[in-house]
């Protein structure tokens, strides 16, 4: 890898934003930059409160956004050793699709 660790090669190859996102939509449909970006926004938003409302979100193709309650449980500070408790919550996590999967492997 020349050096270079995974996570530095990950970086560098740079992030997708809600404007590229926004640009992509106006080159392919031809709508104007700011209804491309409020389509992105409403899109965004639509996931955000589903999800808020306890839904998760299947995307086909790409993935799902599943939430999940964790319980109560007993952790310990790596420091000092000491027990501490951690509070049950509900996460978010992103299961990749196949799809998703293979076209990341050819890559």
């Amino acid at each position: 890898m020349n050096g270079k660790g995974r996570n530095q090669m990950m970086r560098s190859v740079g992030t997708l934003t809600r404007a590229d996102l926004a640009e992509a939509i106006n080159r392919k449909m031809g709508l104007s930059r700011a209804e491309s970006l409020d389509l992105v926004e409403s899109i965004l938003a639509k996931m955000c409160d589903s999800m808020a409302g306890g839904e998760n979100v299947k995307i086909s193709g790409f993935g799902s956004f599943v939430l999940r309650d964790k319980k109560e449980r007993i952790g310990r500070n790596p420091k000092t050793g000491v027990e501490v408790p951690i509070t049950p919550r509900r996460v978010m996590t992103f299961r990749a699709s196949q799809k998703l999967k293979d076209r990341i492997a050819e890559s």
